[in-house]
């Protein structure tokens, strides 16, 4: 597997070797981060060689660098022989200097600007691979200081050091043994990947009345912005970086016992030439897509930053209502006997009906591009003009020319009531009939369309034998009951279901 992250690392190498004949002078950082917290980074930085073994080092790292996915190269082709390659990731602190005097007397500044001596017993330093490889405090945080030949637990002052050792670091960096058959002064390039980095997408949509009327069917018109917001928790500031998003479900292994391991990393491609106008554009990519910001953005450490990548007026959107009136979740049963044995199954109703808002993701509708997952805020203006918060939920990534459904909340003005009015059960002879009554009432001044939903769960072989609406099969165990409900009416559905085993 890590032979195979190093070939797919030094892919993406070449690809973005290629993106640098599109313009020589830009030695900015490139990044392409995943919403999977983690991205893969390539950087440029000055190193000199001379003849023989060279030690080397990049003291700008991450926190979460994968030091077996680094490639340390020549972009000029220069040959570079890697002996040795180490990844310290313990820049200086207070506790780590504390740890390097233990056993040694130091001076401590009081707060009245005296000054008194003492020896460090012990510093409570915890390496930073503890916390990542456990949830618990450990028990020896707490520094323990002799002063006068008396303990004391924590510090009796500011500590004043005398200075920093020699193998202490500022920064996570990594370091190289290294040799070269043409000594001399070069750019060398650094791709790895790390942890600390992500992103997602967020979507708000505000919704009007379509002019148009459709009798029974309420339709929308929806303007939608499209935000992507990035998150830089790695350690390390990027400067004038250009960045690449990765959307889709990329395969990332993490064995408990190693470092992480992305194994569906693929070769980043050249970019294609985007219309100026666009702060973000999107193609195909292999099993993914990826979104490429077309201008150079500082991503500073602990930041996030948002870009915007879409926007559209007037997707026309219809407003659907669902009545799935069955509370079938509450019993738990995992065998079809248990199903067919409680007499009560099924029988628990509520009143809530889904709203729910569809649209054609389509260039004819005003969209057509590769959606990333994301959560979805509708808002719609009230008499006022004022935005009104009316619901979220999120999407799945989503094609050009696809559907997408998304649930908004319950209605107010429209409710179903749910009831068994017959069942009758003859175990001998292996058969069962139960008979529903689904009552929708509408206290809206415009009539609606709304689809119930009828699960037949009891057994596999179901047939209807009465009803008094027509109705559509949509899977193997589930029906469907289209009504128009007429302003201040009622629709009552009755059926009966006739179960054989």
């Amino acid at each position: 597997m890590k032979k195979l992250l190093l070939l797919v690392l030094a892919l993406c190498t070449l690809g973005w070797a290629q993106d640098r004949e599109k313009d020589k002078a830009d030695d900015g950082p490139a990044l392409t981060i995943y919403n999977q917290n983690f991205f893969v980074a390539r950087e440029h930085f000055p190193m000199e060689l001379g003849p023989g073994v060279n030690r080397a080092q990049y003291a700008d790292m991450t926190r979460m660098l994968e030091p077996d996915s680094v490639i340390l190269r020549d972009p000029q082709g220069r040959a570079l022989q890697i002996l040795e390659q180490s990844y310290r990731n313990d820049p200086i602190s207070q506790e780590l200097l504390l740890s390097y005097y233990e056993g040694k007397t130091i001076d401590f500044l009081l707060p009245d600007g005296k000054t008194i001596r003492g020896k460090i017993i012990r510093s409570g330093y915890v390496p930073s691979t503890y916390y990542a490889q456990s949830y618990q405090q450990p028990s020896y945080t707490q520094p323990i200081i002799e002063v006068d030949g008396i303990l004391r637990f924590g510090l009796p002052g500011q500590p004043l050091f005398p200075a920093l050792s020699a193998d202490s670091i500022l920064k996570p960096t990594l370091n190289w043994m290294l040799e070269t058959n043409a000594p001399g002064k070069f750019n060398a390039e650094i791709s790895y990947v790390s942890g600390g980095m992500s992103w997602q997408a967020d979507y708000n949509v505000v919704v009007a009345d379509n002019p148009e009327k459709t009798v029974g069917v309420k339709t929308d018109l929806l303007d939608v912005v499209g935000w992507i917001t990035m998150r830089n928790q790695s350690g390390k500031t990027f400067e004038n970086a250009r960045i690449k998003l990765m959307a889709g479900d990329v395969n990332k292994l993490q064995p408990a016992s190693s470092g992480r391991v992305y194994a569906a990393m693929k070769a980043m491609a050249r970019d294609e030439v985007a219309a100026p106008a666009a702060v973000v554009t999107e193609k195909s990519f292999d099993e993914f897509h990826l979104y490429t910001l077309q201008h150079a953005a500082t991503l500073r450490d602990q930041e996030t930053k948002q870009v915007e990548f879409v926007r559209s007026t007037g997707i026309r959107a219809q407003r659907i209502y669902v009545y799935d009136g069955a509370e079938v979740q509450q019993y738990g049963y995992y065998s079809p006997e248990q199903i067919r044995q409680d007499i009560n199954y099924g029988t628990v109703a509520n009143k809530k009906i889904w709203v729910m808002e569809e649209f054609k993701n389509s260039e004819s509708n005003r969209l057509g591009i590769a959606l990333p997952k994301g959560r979805l805020r509708f808002y719609r203006r009230d008499s006022d003009g004022s935005l009104q918060f009316v619901g979220e939920n999120t999407i799945d990534h989503t094609p050009k020319d696809e559907t997408i459904r998304v649930y908004t909340g319950n209605s107010f003005d429209v409710v179903g009531e749910r009831k068994r009015v017959n069942y009758r059960v003859e175990s001998n002879q292996r058969w069962m009939d139960e008979t529903f009554e689904i009552r929708v009432r509408n206290h809206k001044k415009e009539a609606v369309n709304v689809r119930v939903v009828e699960h037949l769960y009891r057994w596999t072989n179901w047939k209807l034998t009465e009803q008094t609406h027509p109705s559509k099969k949509t899977d193997a165990q589930t029906v469907e009951f289209p009504v128009t409900v007429a302003p201040d009416g009622e629709q009552v559905i009755t059926y009966t279901v006739h179960y054989s085993w």
